[in-house]
């Protein structure tokens, strides 16, 4: 892909899952990655991923919930790799539940880490994307944000409400050569939905319930939103912003 040998990329929840997968992706396409996660071993591990692959990357501990942490990560990286370029929005989290059977407490953690972290990043990082007049946003939702998911109604909101937040800054800064997209991943084989299958009374079942549910026939692996994710951090989505990818195997189909 065009325009990321050698930009400074973010990504948030960088320690597995699509977070890891991005990091190898953008990595392998030239970018200095700074790989950002609650837990620092993990963000290590994808950065030694990364090294052993012939990439840059370093890893930055980060509590996306803190903004002493936020503003402390962002001057780490600048002064290790340079000036961001890119910033990946993926942390996240989620409990899954109907929601009469939430609490108050669990609500609170779902909007700090999925909508209030988010905006603390953008907080932290578009005004020196401004002041450059260049930069790419990625923000990861979900289809939860686009249709609804049961067992997900507080963090279905969240990621609505990151997508309808990713619109406005896309507009507010167009002018700031700042491009602004969101990714929505479908059902795919990450720890947050192993956490969800192994709550079901079957989980082998709910498995196979989804992949007969899907068009192209199987759960989606993090490398599969990867692709989707370098591409709207590089040169070639340089005329697209605002706008709304799902990645779920056609399981949604949104126009």
């Amino acid at each position: 892909m065009q325009g990321l040998k050698d930009k400074v990329v973010i990504v948030t929840g960088g320690g597995g899952g699509i977070g890891g997968a991005s990091c190898e992706r953008l990595a392998a396409e030239g970018a200095r990655v700074a790989v950002l996660d609650r837990d620092l071993s993990a963000a290590q591990k994808t950065a030694e991923r990364i090294a052993a692959q012939g990439g840059t990357a370093a890893a930055f501990a980060c509590d996306i919930t803190s903004r002493g942490d936020v503003d402390a990560a962002i001057t780490a990286v600048e002064a290790g790799l340079g000036p961001i370029d890119v910033l990946v929005n993926n942390a996240g989290w989620d409990v899954f539940k109907p929601f009469v059977q939430t609490s108050a407490q669990e609500w609170e953690k779902l909007i700090a880490i999925n909508l209030t972290g988010a905006l603390q990043m953008h907080h932290a990082v578009l005004p020196r994307m401004v002041e450059r007049n260049r930069g790419r946003i990625v923000n990861i939702a979900s289809d939860a944000a686009r249709v609804g998911s049961s067992g997900e109604a507080v963090y279905a909101a969240c990621k609505g409400g990151l997508v309808s937040f990713s619109k406005t800054i896309a507009r507010e800064h167009a002018r700031h050569n700042i491009t602004v997209n969101v990714v929505c991943p479908g059902p795919t084989e990450t720890a947050l939905f192993a956490g969800f299958a192994d709550a079901a009374p079957n989980p082998e079942k709910l498995r196979e319930a989804f992949k007969r549910s899907i068009p192209l026939g199987r759960l989606g692996q993090a490398q599969d939103l990867a692709g989707a994710i370098a591409f709207f951090a590089s040169d070639d989505s340089a005329y697209i912003t605002g706008q709304v990818i799902s990645v779920s195997g056609g399981l949604t189909m949104n126009g």
